[in-house]
């Protein structure tokens, strides 16, 4: 995985950032970490969005695209996140 960095050298992502000023490095990707599916309408339901076709589309809040298939009346959301390493602390 190649990582995207600032120029102070920690990631461009606000998130992973913060973990990183944590002590925090990262390991790898997660892939499809969270996977949601249901059917197109409740997609539509679920985003307030309408869905007219096949393809894949930005849904607010979410970091990847949800994958709408009309023929199989299904929508699916696949999210990759990220395995990081704290430092372990003693109290």
């Amino acid at each position: 995985m190649r990582e995207r960095a600032a120029e102070d050298g920690l990631h461009l992502d606000p998130w992973i950032r913060t973990h990183q000023r944590l002590g925090a490095t990262i390991l790898g990707p997660a892939p499809r970490s969270m996977v949601v599916t249901g059917a197109v309408a409740e997609w539509e339901r679920w985003t307030g969005m309408a869905f007219p076709r096949s393809g894949r589309y930005v849904v607010a809040g979410g970091l990847d695209l949800v994958r709408i298939d009309r023929e199989r009346d299904q929508g699916v959301y696949e999210e990759t996140n990220l395995w990081m390493r704290h430092p372990i602390t003693s109290a």
